[in-house]
């Protein structure tokens, strides 16, 4: 058998039903065998944004992402969104093609230490010599990207391996990967430890991020937090792990989070943390520095890295972790804890949109996604691109029930939203449901090519574009460093591109909005339609409060 073929081969026998690529000169024994392969194989419009279509399918499925690109700038352009899946946690797996083995370090043509270059980003990297490697390589690689803390793995093929052919075939039936043994039971000294200090504590909350949602820990959470009777906050990427209609949900924590939920968190006595990374964005490390701390995650590497006053650090899997928790009597906190909290929340409430200027025109974000968000079928997934775009929906639409929120936390990537709500379509095509992918002006373009892969499988995407001719996020941030408006700099779009227009070029059904009603009846008509819309919406420049 061709080492091309045994590639898909043991693809296969990991369950990938999907890639999403590239072909190149690199590549072209790979693409040949794909002819013969049960794998379904979606041509993306720019290799950029193919490991973008793999995690929102991962995200979605709950399996390994798998892109594929070529050689050279095809395998460079796919290191955002490996980086973008590393920072995020995401299990997806990179193939890229490489130049024969006896031209690698001549600067041959469309060459590329792909292997060195994503180092940085991966959790692992394979550069296969051996054909005969490809099965172990293949099968490692899927065990690394889906276990413990969930990653990008890249596997790196010279095409002169891909064309050799192989008598006896290696078949790998167990693992053995030195050094890599990733602790999912927490340690049971350190589990009553957390059950002393939850009994210790007066005012405990609890911050859930990211990892609660990848280890599916979203009930035991939820028994937790009712046990405690304590407030729970989330990060960007810990939207979902807690029901935002749950009466013990105290809002999204951070740079970009709720008043009132920075306000709880100062007032905490006792933070139980859960698969949360402690980044600059979604914590205050100088706040948590301050009050006791439980730290559990699956990566001991993350547990003291940014707060230095872990008190009780366990190293496990959020959802083990949590279950065995749980197996013992939990310690409620004072019912006056939480009174406090509602008191707090209430008394913001009040004053929730007293900061708008009531000379803004067109498109109101906050009124809008809250409108959305009582309008949206239950089973929705809102992907949200960077941006103001990204904090508006995050702010204003609620994630309950099956609900989703997907985004780009780590990295923040420009970009993400079109290819990851389509990997998300792709995920969802036996059992459809609505698909909600929202950008700003700026991040739309940075990713437009792609709307040809929405048209082409015909996806049920409905595209929201917040339109305010301006790159939102960086300008507000100029607003706030600098004050005046004589110190915008790069951050208008200057030529208006008619969205509506384009999309209609690509079959979409499109709709413009000036106003909330208008947006109103344009995304009621989407929400309706079979197939791929767009609903731009006219935002005021000036509207940069979340």
């Amino acid at each position: 058998m061709l080492a091309s073929k045994l590639l898909f081969k043991c693809l296969e026998e990991e369950g990938v039903e999907m890639i999403f690529g590239y072909p190149g000169g690199a590549l072209l024994p790979i693409y040949d065998a794909l002819i013969d392969s049960k794998i379904e194989h979606i041509l993306v419009r720019n290799e950029q944004a193919a490991p973008h279509y793999a995690s929102g399918y991962a995200r979605e499925t709950g399996k390994v992402g798998v892109c594929l690109a070529t050689s050279g700038p095809g395998a460079t352009n796919l290191i955002t969104g490996i980086a973008t899946a590393y920072l995020d946690s995401i299990p997806i797996v990179a193939i890229t093609g490489q130049v024969n083995r006896d031209l690698i370090g001549t600067d041959a043509f469309q060459e590329a230490d792909i292997f060195g270059a994503t180092l940085p980003f991966v959790k692992h990297s394979y550069l296969v010599k051996n054909p005969k490697d490809i099965p172990r390589v293949v099968k490692e690689a899927f065990y690394i990207a889906s276990t413990g803390r969930p990653g990008p793995v890249l596997i790196d093929i010279p095409r002169d391996v891909q064309t050799e052919n192989l008598r006896h075939l290696p078949h790998i039936d167990t693992l053995n990967i030195p050094g890599y043994k990733p602790t999912y039971e927490g340690h049971t000294g350190q589990i009553k430890r957390v059950l002393r200090k939850i009994k210790q504590s007066k005012r405990p909350m609890i911050y859930a991020g990211g990892g609660v949602t990848l280890s599916g820990a979203r009930d035991e959470l939820v028994r937790l937090a009712e046990a405690m009777q304590a407030p729970v906050v989330t990060s960007f990427m810990g939207i979902g792990a807690f029901p935002q209609d749950h009466p013990l949900y105290a809002g999204i924590w951070g740079s970009h989070g709720y008043p009132e939920t920075d306000q709880i968190v100062k007032m905490a006595d006792m933070a139980l943390c859960v698969g949360a990374r402690m980044s600059n964005r979604g914590t205050s490390t100088e706040v948590l520095n301050q009050k006791e701390m439980i730290h559990i995650d699956i990566d001991p590497a993350e547990i003291g890295k940014n707060v230095n006053d872990t008190n009780i650090p366990v190293v496990g899997d959020a959802k083990t972790v949590l279950t065995e928790i749980l197996e013992h009597d939990i310690q409620a906190a004072d019912p006056e804890w939480m009174a406090v909290v509602h008191d707090i929340e209430a008394e913001h409430d009040k004053h929730r949109d007293e900061d708008l200027d009531p000379n803004l025109s067109g498109v109101n974000p906050r009124n809008f996604f809250r409108w959305l968000s009582d309008t949206a079928p239950e089973d929705t997934t809102l992907v949200a691109d960077v941006g103001l775009n990204q904090v508006w929906a995050a702010l204003h639409f609620q994630i309950r029930g099956d609900r989703k929120y997907l985004t780009s936390g780590g990295l923040g990537t420009m970009g993400y939203a079109i290819p990851a709500a389509s990997g998300v379509c792709f995920g969802s095509r036996e059992n459809p449901k609505t698909v909600i992918g929202v950008c700003g002006d700026g991040s739309f373009q940075m990713a437009m090519g792609e709307l040809g892969v929405i048209a082409e499988h015909q996806l049920p995407l409905k595209l929201v574009v917040m339109n305010n001719g301006k790159l939102g996020m960086v300008r507000q941030q100029q607003h706030d460093n600098y004050g005046a408006k004589h110190h915008y700099s790069g951050t208008d779009i200057n030529f208006n591109v008619p969205f509506v227009e384009l999309a209609e070029v690509y079959g979409f059904k499109a709709y413009r909005a000036t106003n909330d009603e208008e947006a109103k009846q344009a995304m009621t008509e989407a929400l309706k339609q079979p197939g791929p819309t767009l609903v731009e919406c006219t935002v005021d420049p000036d509207f940069i409060q979340f």
